[in-house]
């Protein structure tokens, strides 16, 4: 502390100095130029709510905890986002704000969590004259956990040289309850949507006296938050708020219509204690936030279940998948990929759980559980001797193919329609992965998420090796130059009539052709049929 103050004392001497230097040799000229401004405070930044003082460091700012709605509170819990209130002086921006209320079993040691959530964390290089691209990443967990605050932007932001804004959102129940007592026919749920939607509004008005560019906004978000970008790319009150998307691991087949979430709605309040018709608004409302913690589930994936956005509303009128096979998604570049052991995490999962591995007399039973009066099929394509007899194995290849991979391939034909694509898919099966998933009796590979530790700086496993710290480097560079260009780099093709994709892995990504049949698409396809 005492170097940094001595710092800012000697250049405000050495300013100080110059400017009476300059006046000395100006003398009475009136044509002499004016003085030049002493230097702006880096760490210190103007919002339309008010000032913020953020950390400066050598190769990166970051401003953090910003409020970019009202809480969510009191008469405001299922409502719409409310504007922010201003603030008087300046607020600190060192520290990220509390996660959004979420499961307490899913809860993180040292997380605190809090209705009032709905604030944004920006991450910035050093102060230059000219503005940057924006990325605006929308954080995954099924809907029902996760926060901004884990996506440490660093990386993307001085060896990227963009601006990322990473952004809390309401979750679980608090986030996406679609009960028909919250509102008008067709305003209920998605209230996690829209504030997406008011956070990337946020961006627009703001984000330029933090250095980024408004004309130049990549959405981004991987799992939950990839289905989040599929919704924005189809939303009414997403469009003209960004010009690029990227989608990673996007399972975005994984929407409810109203009907069904207002059923689930019904019987989630009935069990809180709020079943008169009468009263049943004000009921949930004045529930204490702890009572609301358990989400409201609406999708379920073998033991895997999902909260999340609503078809047929006011904020998401269509499903996101047709709209896209159609060609009538917005027109704008897509980034896009999965892993190649996408399911392999939430089995593990599982796993710890259980403490015991699943067995071969289960299978039929997963399967079916899954993929209902398809499973028998499903097992003649995923046969267990394929995977040396593994259910582990087997299980996780199946959902990865049908439940991300072949979606992700069908999404990638429709955005090639209307704009350019770019496809990969992460192939490094040696990925630092947590501890306890290092203990398994099954590898996890390429697994669900673990892509993310070569593009954020997130702890809680090994350190990459340095062939998959230069493939981390390329990854930033590929996804860094999407978000500036549109495109991302000369090495890599857009996805066209030849199907080509890259497979990034370390010690050299390659393009490949063959991804919808590797992941036996033609059979998924014809079960849709």
């Amino acid at each position: 502390m005492r170097r940094k103050s001595i710092g800012r004392h000697a250049t405000t001497i050495v300013v100080a100095v110059l400017v009476l230097l300059a006046g000395c040799a100006r003398g009475d000229d009136p044509a002499a130029p004016p003085p030049p401004p002493p230097p702006t405070d880096p760490a210190l930044v103007q919002t339309a709510t008010g000032a913020v003082r953020g950390v400066v460091a050598p190769d990166h700012r970051l401003f953090a905890g910003i409020p970019y709605a009202a809480p969510p509170v009191g008469p405001l819990r299922w409502q719409p986002p409310a504007p922010a209130p201003s603030w008087p002086g300046v607020r600190d921006a060192t520290r990220t704000g509390p996660r959004c209320m979420q499961d307490a079993s899913d809860l993180e040691m040292g997380r605190q969590t809090s209705e009032d959530c709905l604030s944004l964390n920006v991450w910035t290089p050093p102060p230059s004259e000219k503005k940057r691209a924006v990325m605006v990443w929308i954080h995954g967990g099924a809907f029902v956990n996760g926060s901004s605050g884990i996506y440490d932007s660093r990386w993307l932001a001085s060896r990227g040289d963009v601006v990322v804004v990473t952004v809390n959102y309401r979750l679980g129940a608090l986030g996406f309850l679609a009960h028909p007592s919250l509102g008008p026919p067709g305003a209920v749920g998605n209230y996690g949507l829209s504030d997406q939607q008011a956070a990337l509004r946020w961006v627009h008005d703001n984000i330029a006296n933090f250095g980024g560019d408004p004309d130049a906004v990549t959405i981004a978000g991987e799992s939950a938050g990839g289905m989040s970008v599929c919704d924005h790319l189809v939303a009414p009150g997403s469009e003209g708020l960004f010009r690029a998307a990227i989608i990673q691991s996007g399972p975005c087949q994984a929407q409810l219509p109203l009907p069904e979430a207002q059923r689930a709605s019904v019987d989630y309040a009935r069990d809180a204690g709020c079943e008169d018709v009468r009263t049943v608004a004000a009921c949930l409302r004045a529930l204490p936030a702890e009572k609301l913690r358990k989400p409201v589930w609406y999708y379920r994936i073998g033991d895997d279940a999902l909260s999340g956005p609503v078809t047929g509303t006011k904020v998401l009128p269509v499903d996101p998948m047709k709209e896209i096979a159609d060609g009538r998604a917005a027109k704008v570049p897509v980034l896009i990929g999965t892993n190649h052991d996408e399911f392999t995490l939430f089995v593990a999962l599982e796993y710890l759980r259980l403490k015991t591995p699943y067995t071969e007399a289960q299978y039929p039973q997963l399967l079916e559980e899954t993929f209902g009066r398809d499973a028998a099929a499903v097992a003649t394509h995923y046969p267990l001797a394929r995977y040396g007899g593994s259910v582990p194995l087997a299980y996780s290849a199946a959902v990865t193919d049908g439940v991300f991979a072949c979606p992700a391939d069908r999404m990638t034909e429709g955005f090639a329609k209307t704009d350019s694509v770019y496809a990969y898919q992460f192939d490094d099966r040696g990925a630092p992965a947590p501890e306890a998933l290092r203990t398994l009796p099954f590898p996890v590979g390429a697994s669900h998420s673990l892509e993310l530790r070569y593009l954020f700086d997130i702890g809680g496993a090994q350190p990459l090796d340095p062939d998959q710290r230069v493939l981390s480097d390329q990854m930033i560079d590929a996804w860094t130059q999407f978000v500036r260009d549109g495109h991302p780099g000369d090495d890599w093709p857009a996805f066209d009539a030849e199907e080509k994709r890259l497979s990034l892995r370390p010690g050299g990504s390659k393009v490949v052709t063959d991804f919808d049949q590797s992941r036996q698409c033609p059979f998924w396809a014809g079960l849709k049929e």
